[in-house]
């Protein structure tokens, strides 16, 4: 059974008091919530995971990145390396979010090599795909997310797979308020997960996480969760409150 992961990107939010403030937070509100099949990760900004790494000590809640650098290492001003990712406790990175797309004209190509840079040193990617609006219109995001799914995963191997997790996000959906309906956003995952089949072959497509990410909130989370393909959940502004990111936790159906 594939588990349900419910990622929290804070992106550029909480300096380092107020992101101490909602992690101890979260960890006071965890209790018993977080079951054996479900996997709880939160993504401050960088300048916090070191903070949040310590807090987080022996919680369930796992600790994730926003972005990497596909290099190691060396003068490549203002980036982050998967070594320093891991070394303030880091196990999840998201790769390619529509934002880095759109505004720091990140491709197919370059979130293809950093994937394959955070799979090689054991950090597991979340990899966002996702059509825009003008995208959807056109009735061309099936294709869309076709294109940008075999770009991302390009010479990924078959023993690598399951260790990716996909978020589709339509970008249009995302910090909106818009979001895709359960019926939209499980077609697009029912897609993305026969593209997967036939990329790598029906087992790895069953066990291969697929996230839904786009506006989700407390009042939509149970609908847009209870779909047969849709794994979790990559929440944006509903996760900088303990209280309402909780409250999408517990929308996982049974």
């Amino acid at each position: 059974m594939r588990p349900t992961v419910i990622a929290g990107n804070w992106k550029m939010n909480k300096v380092l008091q107020e992101s101490i403030e909602l992690v101890r937070a979260l960890r006071s509100d965890s209790g018993s919530i977080i079951s054996p099949q479900l996997r709880v990760v939160i993504c401050p900004p960088f300048t916090s995971l070191h903070a949040a790494e310590e807090l987080l000590r022996g919680s369930r809640i796992y600790l994730g990145a926003q972005n990497m650098s596909e290099h190691d290492d060396g003068a490549f001003t203002g980036e982050v390396s998967w070594r320093m990712l891991k070394s303030v406790g880091c196990t999840y990175v998201i790769l390619g979010h529509s934002e880095r797309r759109q505004f720091c004209g990140e491709n197919d190509g370059l979130i293809n090599r950093k994937a394959k840079k955070a799979l090689a040193n054991g950090l597991t990617p979340i990899i966002c795909i996702g059509e825009t609006l003008e995208q959807r219109e056109k009735g061309i995001a099936r294709d869309v997310v076709s294109s940008q799914l075999k770009g991302v995963l390009e010479g990924i191997a078959p023993s690598s797979i399951e260790h990716v997790i996909i978020a589709y996000e339509p970008v249009w959906a995302i910090g909106t308020g818009r979001n895709a309906t359960p019926d939209q956003a499980q077609e697009i995952h029912n897609h993305v997960r026969s593209e997967i089949a036939t990329m790598y072959g029906e087992g790895s497509s069953r066990n291969v996480v697929i996230q839904y990410g786009g506006s989700v909130k407390p009042e939509n989370a149970a609908a847009i969760l209870a779909q047969p393909d849709i794994d979790g959940a990559l929440v944006g502004g509903a996760c900088l409150v303990s209280e309402s990111f909780w409250a999408i936790v517990r929308a996982k159906p049974a």
